[in-house]
């Protein structure tokens, strides 16, 4: 597993901004440094194992990374690898999806 995510921070772990949104601070990975980076890389970052989404396992990427790590907490590499910024709208049944292998 990278380094970066050792700490078992979630997403986290990459850094984290302070923003604004509908008068609201909200703390967000989106275009911090460690996000950006692992975005870069992320095709040479990994190998990958192709998947489909299952029955019962639609919109629930913590279900699927349960399945392949045995940690739902890292539904979100499984969101950011396959460009998913919502989980309601991705995840559906049947879809192809990349899942990182960790070694």
């Amino acid at each position: 597993m990278p380094e970066r995510l050792v700490q078992d921070r979630g997403p986290y772990e990459l850094g984290e901004a302070v923003v604004r949104h509908r008068n609201t601070k909200v703390n967000t990975i989106v275009h911090t440094e460690g996000h950006d980076r692992l975005i870069e890389n992320i095709e040479t970052s990994y190998e990958y194992e192709v998947g489909y989404v299952p029955d019962g396992y639609a919109h629930r990427p913590d279900l699927i990374a349960n399945v392949f790590y045995g940690d739902p907490g890292k539904w979100w590499l499984l969101m950011e690898v396959n460009s998913i910024s919502d989980p309601f709208e991705g995840f559906k049944v049947n879809d192809r999806i990349l899942i990182p292998k960790f070694s």
